[in-house]
């Protein structure tokens, strides 16, 4: 009898740790983001956990229809879907728009997924966004810190009007947060060499607040990668 209860709770034992095991897995995650430019502000702030099939993005490659309705004007509803519809789970980190300097916080469970994704448009651009692209979320707890860079989706030519627009396919900024901006430009660029998700070129501008080449101002809205903090603690 005793040989019995020692191998009973032997098992028991064994079971206990598995269990624990399998919770680290799936552990929640506490989640602080910190807008590290001058000016530049993030759209809503999607945050999502997904497997290794599933991604927002990746660098070097054509913009999914999502992403550009995301990188254009701020739309992060499809990413959602899909993200979800693979078995992920997904957390709006803000509702509006987050300005330089500001931090933002959440919580999100991860349930079986084994990686992080992040996206928000940066604005005033064209179609800039900041991002992480699958990070692999460690199981062991602690504190993580990630630098995030600004990722052209390579969808929207950067010619820096402010115009309203924001739709795929409609040329344009859709506003600029910070007020900073001026009117009238003629347009930086008039062609997109790279045409896949590329690390972001920054912001040219100008100085002239009611013509010149950009509606953006040079003094104030450009900017050096990273460009936000991503704080991660796997409880």
């Amino acid at each position: 009898m005793v040989k019995k209860f020692k191998h009973t709770l032997t098992s028991l034992t064994v079971a206990s740790t598995l269990f624990v095991a399998t919770q680290v897995q799936a552990a929640d995650i506490d989640i602080k983001l910190v807008n590290l430019t001058h000016a530049i502000a993030f759209t809503p702030i999607l945050i999502a956990a997904n497997d290794d099939q599933t991604a927002l993005f990746h660098l070097g490659e054509e913009a999914s229809l999502a992403l550009q309705k995301m990188a254009e004007g701020g739309n992060t509803a499809d990413l959602k879907t899909a993200v979800m519809s693979a078995g992920g789970a997904t957390l709006d980190l803000t509702s509006a728009p987050t300005m330089a300097g500001v931090t933002s916080m959440g919580s999100l469970d991860t349930g079986p997924n084994m990686y992080l994704s992040v996206s928000a448009m940066m604005l005033p651009t064209n179609d800039g966004f900041v991002g992480l692209d699958s990070w692999k979320i460690p199981t062991e707890a602690g504190t993580y810190t990630i630098m995030l860079n600004a990722y052209d989706a390579g969808t929207e030519i950067n010619d820096e009007i402010i115009n309203g627009g924001g739709m795929p396919g409609t040329p344009g900024i859709p506003a600029d947060p910070s007020g900073n901006a001026g009117t009238g430009g003629a347009g930086v660029s008039s062609n997109e060499g790279n045409q896949t998700v590329h690390i972001h070129p920054g912001n040219i501008g100008d100085n002239d607040p009611t013509g010149g080449m950009s509606d953006l101002n040079s003094s104030v809205h450009r900017w050096l990668n990273p460009v936000a903090k991503l704080v991660i603690t796997v409880k």
